[in-house]
């Protein structure tokens, strides 16, 4: 059974970073993109990130560009999101998802975790 879980997330204030991990277990994902997606109140849904499993190439939503840093362990079947100079708009659930369709939309996501809150305070 494929399951994945966040870790990492908590409250911050403005221009503190936070690091989130998402660790997948029930199968090796080193060929499959794994995602970051976050969820504000109110809001939908939104790509925050991705790198994908061949040649690691990384995708940022222009929200986060420069501010977070994407990357994965395969050998710990493991992908991290360093988020720098956070804001309050940042406050939101994060999600980690793998999946091997394009990278940038969530319904070519096959599995999902439960979500991590992050809260940015002014």
């Amino acid at each position: 059974q494929v399951q994945l879980v966040e870790t990492g997330g908590g409250l911050v204030q403005a221009g503190a970073s936070l690091r989130l991990s998402c660790a997948a277990s029930g199968r090796t994902f080193s060929y499959y993109n794994m995602g970051w997606f976050r969820q504000a109140p109110g809001k939908g849904r939104e790509f925050v990130a991705a790198i994908r499993g061949s040649y690691g190439a990384t995708y940022y939503a222009d929200s986060v560009r420069g501010r977070f840093t994407v990357s994965r362990d395969n050998a710990k079947n493991t992908v991290y999101l360093q988020m720098n100079s956070l804001k309050p708009e940042d406050t939101a659930v994060y999600y980690c998802a793998v999946g091997v369709g394009a990278p940038l939309r969530g319904d070519e996501y096959n599995y999902w975790g439960q979500g991590t809150q992050v809260t940015v305070s002014s």
